[in-house]
């Protein structure tokens, strides 16, 4: 299987840099650069980052870590915009959706009806992936109604759609509506459990996740972990021990990658932790992770 390394960008990265750090991974071949659904900083927007690079580069993947569904997107509208993406950089799309913002001031401007989070996310996901699939898809849920709804070519630009997800139900609603997984803030044996709990919820709807599309993201902050970043894990998961859930050194990040390896993950989006500047991380990044790729 491929193992593949991408780089995400951090809440400090703004358009002004983008540019230069987009050349520059073209440059040096890095397989993929992922944008992250971070409302209230000065970073990208996910759709707008993933068409900006793709009409500067020939090779770059792109991709969403993770954009969130429920709430602040049409599924249809968000259908019209990856097949535009994927007719624009074919084979070069990855989309990754995720239940709720990260960030938990940013949750109010993603609304559902109180209690419906999930279900809205799984009938989104149901009609994001109709859409995708053919022309003239009428659809009637208990969220969304829409007839006669076409987005583009369904065979020109098959994409695969990546769900994140740290959670017993994610690892369900993967397993019937997925075709891979990101996930977050996860042990390598909590992975393992997590990627063989997708593939037996795949397998008992008839489905099958390639056994690449497995992945998780994952942080290195150069020089150990400052307090503010053990103090956000712990707040997050206070059960694990932040040096297991963030490398403190490029070492420590190598041996966190032997665990996630050996679990059956193949994929893996790095970004810094800390005050790293994006030009130090990406020469680390290219110097440390492009001599695994195989």
């Amino acid at each position: 299987m491929k193992i593949r390394f991408g780089v995400s960008l951090g809440a400090d990265t703004g358009p002004e840099h983008l540019g230069a750090i987009v050349d520059r991974l073209e440059a040096a071949d890095v397989d993929s650069l992922w944008f992250s659904e971070l409302v209230y900083s000065k970073a990208v927007d996910p759709f707008v980052g993933m068409a900006f690079a793709l009409g500067r580069t020939q090779r770059l993947k792109v991709g969403t870590s993770v954009a969130v569904l429920p709430g602040g997107r049409h599924p249809v509208l968000v259908a019209k915009t990856l097949a535009s993406l994927a007719a624009l950089g074919p084979k070069r799309v990855l989309p990754a959706f995720g239940l709720r913002s990260a960030i938990p001031s940013e949750r109010e401007i993603f609304a559902v009806p109180d209690g419906q989070r999930a279900a809205v996310f799984d009938e989104s996901l149901q009609l994001l992936r109709a859409a995708l699939a053919g022309d003239d898809v009428d659809f009637a849920g208990d969220f969304f109604t829409v007839t006669g709804a076409g987005v583009g070519d369904p065979t020109a630009v098959p994409l695969d759609i990546w769900l994140g997800g740290s959670a017993p139900a994610a690892f369900r609603r993967i397993g019937r509506f997925g075709d891979g997984w990101l996930g977050s803030f996860l042990t390598p044996d909590e992975a393992r459990r997590a990627r063989e709990q997708i593939q037996a919820e795949a397998a008992q709807v008839g489905r099958e996740i390639e056994p690449d599309h497995f992945g998780i993201s994952l942080a290195v902050a150069e020089g150990g972990l400052g307090a503010e970043a053990v103090a956000a894990i712990r707040s997050r998961r206070p059960d694990v021990e932040p040096a297991d859930l963030i490398a403190g050194s490029w070492a420590d990040l190598h041996r966190q990658l032997d665990g996630y390896i050996a679990a059956g993950l193949t994929k893996f989006v790095v970004r810094p932790a800390g005050p790293t500047g994006a030009d130090e991380f990406i020469d680390r990044f290219i110097a440390e992770l492009l001599p695994r790729e195989n």
